[in-house]
């Protein structure tokens, strides 16, 4: 399987490096950015989510991949800021299992600088014209609105009839939500 990378103007997505895991939890296992997704993560926690996301990368050739500030002298220049990329959503029994879901995480100190939106717009593309899918997902919960706020500003659409549970996750982080895009609206948008 090739190695993945892709550059965007400030950007590099690229495959995950051994050397990465440490300094990725070291940035993103906070309170602020895993406020949303059910607390910090314990070292089973880690360990669980490396295996899904080299599974993914194993069986999809995509996944969550590292996001990097290009060495350029900008805002974090040369830093590992999180993640972004393409999955297949995992809640098993949901209405959305299996679809390709774009999804990121990235640390506080690279909030709200366009950078998660400029990651997810080349996972998009990505997922649309190189791995050929119909239509995308992506999933958060209602009190997260800078998270399902990028998705609208993406173009995508809520998609209530999708919405789910779960039961493993606490009451605050229920229903899941669900917003989606299609190749067709996605073309339709970069063409406005």
């Amino acid at each position: 399987m090739t190695k993945f990378r892709h550059e965007t103007e400030r950007l590099v997505l690229r495959d995950w490096r051994e050397e990465d895991w440490p300094r990725f939890w070291q940035l993103t296992n906070t309170p602020a950015v895993m406020r949303w997704l059910g607390n910090e993560a314990d070292e089973a926690t880690k360990a669980a989510a490396r295996e899904r996301l080299e599974t993914y990368r194993r069986k999809f050739g995509h996944t969550f991949w590292i996001v990097k500030r290009k060495d350029d002298g900008g805002h974090l220049s040369g830093e590992m800021l999180g993640f972004c990329g393409l999955k297949r959503a995992n809640g098993e029994g949901s209405p959305v299992f299996d679809m390709p879901e774009v999804g990121w995480r990235l640390r506080e100190d690279a909030w709200g600088k366009g950078y998660a939106k400029e990651a997810a717009i080349a996972s998009l593309d990505l997922g649309f014209a190189h791995f050929g899918y119909d239509e995308i997902i992506a999933l958060t919960v209602e009190g997260n609105a800078p998270s399902w706020g990028l998705m609208e500003k993406l173009g995508m659409q809520r998609r209530e009839e999708w919405d789910f549970r779960d039961d493993n996750w606490p009451e605050h982080l229920n229903p899941t939500i669900v917003y989606s895009i299609t190749a067709e609206q996605w073309g339709d948008r970069a063409n406005d």
